[in-house]
C-alpha cells in the first residue's frame, strides 16, 4: 500500500490550495479515506473523510464551507480542495486509508504527508 500526498505549498491567507492523494497497492474503491492534519506543535486534528463512493462526505466543525473532500477512483486519487486558507490551517496534510468506513479512523495506512503554509 502506498499513498502519495502532493499540493502543498506556501500561499496567503485567503488563497487556495488543492491537495492530492495518489493511492496504490490496495483497491481503492472499497475503502473510505481521510485527511489529517498536524499543526507545528500540535496533535494530530482530523480534517474530513469521504465514503468509499464518495456519496457521503464529512468535514470537521472548523472546515467547513472552506474545504471540499472528493475522490476519482478511476484515478485511484484522493482530493483536497481548500479555500480561504488561515494561518491556523498551517500544517502537514496526510490522507490515511480507513479500514473501518467510519470516517474518523483508526486507520491502517498513513501517507508522508504535504507541508501547507499560510503566511504573508
Amino acid at each position: 500500500v502506498q499513498l502519495v500526498e502532493s499540493g502543498g505549498g506556501l500561499v496567503q491567507p485567503g488563497g487556495s490550495l488543492r491537495l492530492s492523494c495518489a493511492a496504490s497497492g490496495f483497491t481503492f474503491d472499497d475503502y473510505a479515506m481521510s485527511w489529517v492534519r498536524q499543526a507545528p506543535g500540535k496533535g494530530l486534528e482530523w480534517v474530513s473523510a469521504i465514503s468509499w463512493n464518495g456519496g457521503s462526505t464529512y468535514y470537521a466543525e472548523s472546515m467547513k464551507g472552506r474545504f471540499t473532500i472528493s475522490r476519482d477512483n478511476a484515478k485511484n486519487t484522493l482530493y483536497l480542495q481548500m479555500n480561504s486558507l488561515k494561518s491556523e490551517d498551517t500544517a502537514v496534510y496526510y490522507c490515511a486509508k480507513d479500514p473501518t468506513g467510519l470516517g474518523v479512523g483508526p486507520y491502517d495506512y498513513w501517507g508522508q504527508g504535504t507541508q501547507v503554509t499560510v503566511s504573508s
